[in-house]
């Protein structure tokens, strides 16, 4: 159908087989590494594998050869798994599933046991893995001792750099999530050391200094193959990096952010979408707001993780699975009271999406469906009413996770500018939002206050993996001063420890490597 640039079919682990061996042997028979990377048309598919292990679980589609043990294999989708701890623990939504780990999630009670929690960190390190071996097999001392010629060295290092890109964006996630983490780079030997344990601080920095490194060395977004990292994805991620600075390192960078919101609002490559509701359909591959999607495909790229979870679990009760192009209803993921109160003209904004039929809005019981209102903001059917690819007959789909949006830029550079006193411009780029969102000027805030921008992004960016780092940054996913449903597992809502602020290192890791430390309160 549309977009299938980056997934192409590889053999289980020939990214990691033979990976930097103690002794100068490879194996004499099948496919490995020396096999693989002494062709020059083989990088681009393994960059593919690269970029699958952000939507992908393993190399047979849906189910089997898993990538992660010990976590059923649709559970443990990059997109999945970040998706339940960014939004699960927070006032955006709620499961009502008794699947192991997701209370704990829901009531703010994980533990260092959680099989979500370590089906994460799990995840990241895998996909930190793959990016470094191909990185050792790009050097260009590998590329000149191949034989390689200029045209295929220039095309590699620009593959290089893609996959420090990708290496960055893990290496972020886990720097927001759990913070002091083991560090490993192409430099070091699989299997030959225990990881050192990088701080907080000196792995904020070196994300940093990767994206420095590799911003003007990748396609500019006008360029760039849809699907693959460009410079404006890279910016995207500087921004981020540095709009949370604080919570990160103790030093705010607020105007840093401002900047590289600069750099992509300047580029003018990528423009809001006309339609709010386009951003989040089967072809909103065709949206110029998307700067870095994670791609699926109801055809070649099929999972029980990315959007297909998001768009199956939402569905529920009285509603009717084929309206939304899957063929069932998971009757799991609804929203917390919280997100609806942030509507307050719910029938003129169109970002209010939630379905009320059958649905009460508050949630006193976990596991009802009918306790909160239905969101289903992502579906698999195209601007123009037709069912994704694979139609209405199976539940893959092929609606793409907006990993980075100009929406999202828009809300840091406001929050970014106010908080440096700008907030004359904060205000502009929060109303362009508006507009968008009721069709006219007429909804347009008079002034913006940093409460307003916080609200804004919750209508704005709900469910899109974003709440959970956005309520650490104003000191709220702790506090007892906001509250919603079973926080702290209580109905009604409690203050839970500051500790949960970081989530805790698999206690397995622990136990075997003693460079690490467990996070405090774990």
């Amino acid at each position: 159908m549309k977009k299938i640039i980056i997934f192409s079919l590889l053999l289980a682990g020939i990214t990691v087989s033979s990976c930097k061996k103690q002794l100068n042997q490879s194996p004499k028979y099948g496919l490995n590494a020396e096999v693989v990377y002494s062709d020059p048309d083989n990088y681009i598919k393994v960059l593919a594998k690269l970029y699958a292990g952000l939507s992908m679980t393993g190399n047979q589609g849906p189910a089997g050869q898993a990538d992660i043990a010990g976590i059923d294999e649709g559970f443990s989708a990059y997109v999945r798994v970040l998706w339940n701890l960014q939004e699960l623990p927070t006032d955006e939504a709620i499961c009502g599933w008794n699947d192991p780990g997701i209370p704990e999630l829901n009531k703010s009670q994980w533990n260092a046991e959680n099989v979500w929690v370590k089906g994460m960190y799990y995840r990241i390190y895998y996909q930190i893995t793959l990016c470094n071996e191909f990185i050792w097999q790009a050097r260009d001392e590998k590329l000149a001792e191949r034989g390689f010629s200029d045209s295929d060295v220039e095309m590699i290092r620009k593959f290089r750099n893609e996959a420090r890109f990708l290496r960055a964006l893990s290496y972020y996630h886990a720097l927001d999530l759990f913070g002091n983490v083991p560090f490993v780079t192409e430099l070091d030997q699989v299997g030959a050391f225990q990881p050192k344990r990088i701080e907080r601080l000196e792995l904020f920095e070196y994300v940093e200094n990767e994206l420095l490194a590799i911003e003007d060395q990748l396609l500019p977004a006008s360029s760039a193959p849809y699907g693959r990292a460009s410079q404006a994805a890279a910016q995207s991620l500087m921004a981020k990096l540095y709009l949370n600075a604080e919570v990160y390192t103790g030093t705010p960078r607020y105007n840093d952010c401002a900047t590289y919101c600069e750099k992509i609002i300047n580029g003018s490559t990528h423009q809001l979408s006309a339609n709010y509701q386009s951003l989040f359909l089967a072809d909103n591959n065709t949206s110029p707001e998307i700067i870095f999607p994670v791609v699926y495909d109801g055809l070649y790229a099929q999972t029980y993780g990315g959007t297909t979870f998001l768009i199956c679990a939402s569905l529920g009760g009285s509603m009717v699975a084929a309206d939304y192009g899957v063929n069932g209803k998971w009757a799991g993921l609804r929203a917390k009271p919280n997100l609806v109160d942030k509507f307050s003209d719910s029938t003129l904004d169109s970002r209010y999406l939630f379905y009320r039929t059958g649905q009460v809005k508050d949630i006193t019981t976990m596991a009802t469906f009918s306790n909160g209102y239905a969101l289903p903001k992502f579906k698999n059917k195209t601007l123009a009413g037709l069912n994704g690819s694979n139609s209405s007959n199976s539940p893959h789909v092929d609606t793409d996770f907006p990993m980075f949006r100009l929406g999202d830029i828009y809300l840091m550079y406001a929050e970014a500018k106010h908080r440096s006193g700008d907030a004359g411009t904060a205000l502009q780029y929060v109303n362009m939002l508006r507009e968008r969102a009721y069709g006219n000027n007429g909804y347009n805030l008079a002034s913006v206050s940093l409460n307003d921008i916080l609200d804004e992004r919750a209508r704005e960016l709900q469910w899109e993996g974003t709440r959970r780092t956005d309520l650490i940054r104003y000191g709220l996913f702790t506090s007892g001063s906001y509250l919603w449903p079973f926080k702290g597992g209580d109905v009604a809502g409690a203050a839970v420890s500051d500790n949960f602020n970081l989530f805790p290192l698999p206690t397995s890791d622990i136990i075997l490597n003693p460079n690490l430390i467990q996070n405090p309160g774990y």
